[in-house]
């Protein structure tokens, strides 16, 4: 299968290219800045805010799928205007798109959200994550909006730096605990958006971690995995904080997860495993 992996050079885009390519299929993967192993993929400089340098890639590679991990929190353009140019892109070319969603699509203020849930942001990038779903579903109403969380794994994201960081002592700060995610293992959500795009699932899908866990029982969980003390991880309450975005966000999987072989384990699973 010919896949293209928008964002191939990030945490998530890296590992589907990974996975991509070990599965024998024809990979191409964008980057703006940084290209990855070319041994994996064959790299084509992108900027998806430029809608023009979008189709043009799309059109040139052709992909028979397309998967669109490229975000930024605090670019609308990045977020939101590039999904509707690569939506435009896979429209044009007559291929099928999975495009990575948020929780941050939700304000938190329900006890549980499935897959039916709309959409109510507070935030800018939530915003920007809910428009992005709304352009490609006008644009490709088969196409598939993966719903994720926190994405961590190998102790390479950015809550398991800032983790090791605090209880290192090398930095200050504090770790939420009324801030309530579902965490998911990269290389789970990597597995699950691969199946999607090969089943050629549509609608929406939640991709998360069995287990909705605050910031700090998370940060606890890292700090035991990598031989840390979590006595060293200070809380502290997201409420009143000043640091704007929902508190509680728990997303149901169940009905994704009977549609996917991919099994989506919980952060206090995953995290159990010195390696992962």
């Amino acid at each position: 299968m010919r896949v293209l992996i928008v964002g191939g050079s990030g945490f998530l885009g890296s590992e589907l290219v990974r996975r991509c390519a070990a599965a024998g299929h024809d990979v191409g993967a964008t980057y703006l800045t940084r290209p990855g192993d070319p041994a994996q993929a064959t790299w084509l400089r992108m900027d998806v805010r430029e809608r023009r340098d979008v189709a043009a890639v799309i059109d040139a590679f052709r992909p028979e799928v397309t998967i669109n991990a490229a975000y930024r929190q605090a670019g609308w353009a990045t977020t939101a205007d590039g999904a509707a140019h690569v939506a435009a892109g896979v429209a044009g070319v007559g291929g099928r798109l999975v495009q990575v969603s948020s929780d941050v699509v939700f304000s938190g203020a329900a006890d549980r959200y499935d897959e039916t849930c709309p959409p109510d942001p507070i935030t800018p990038y939530g915003a920007a994550k809910a428009a992005a779903e709304t352009a490609v579903r006008a644009m490709l109403p088969d196409a598939a909006i993966a719903r994720t969380s926190l994405i961590l794994g190998h102790g390479r994201s950015g809550h398991e730096t800032l983790v090791r960081s605090l209880a290192s002592g090398a930095g200050e700060g504090v770790l939420f605990t009324d801030d309530v995610r579902c965490p998911v293992h990269v290389c789970d959500l990597a597995a699950a958006l691969m199946e999607a795009a090969v089943l050629g699932l549509s609608g929406v899908l939640h991709v998360a971690g069995a287990d909705a866990v605050s910031r700090y029982e998370l940060g606890v969980l890292i700090a035991r995995r990598d031989g840390l003390d979590p006595a060293r991880l200070r809380t502290g309450l997201r409420a009143g904080s000043g640091v704007p975005g929902p508190l509680e966000l728990r997303l149901d999987c169940s009905a994704t997860q009977h549609r996917l072989a991919t099994r989506l384990r919980g952060a206090r699973e995953f995290l159990a495993t010195p390696t992962a």
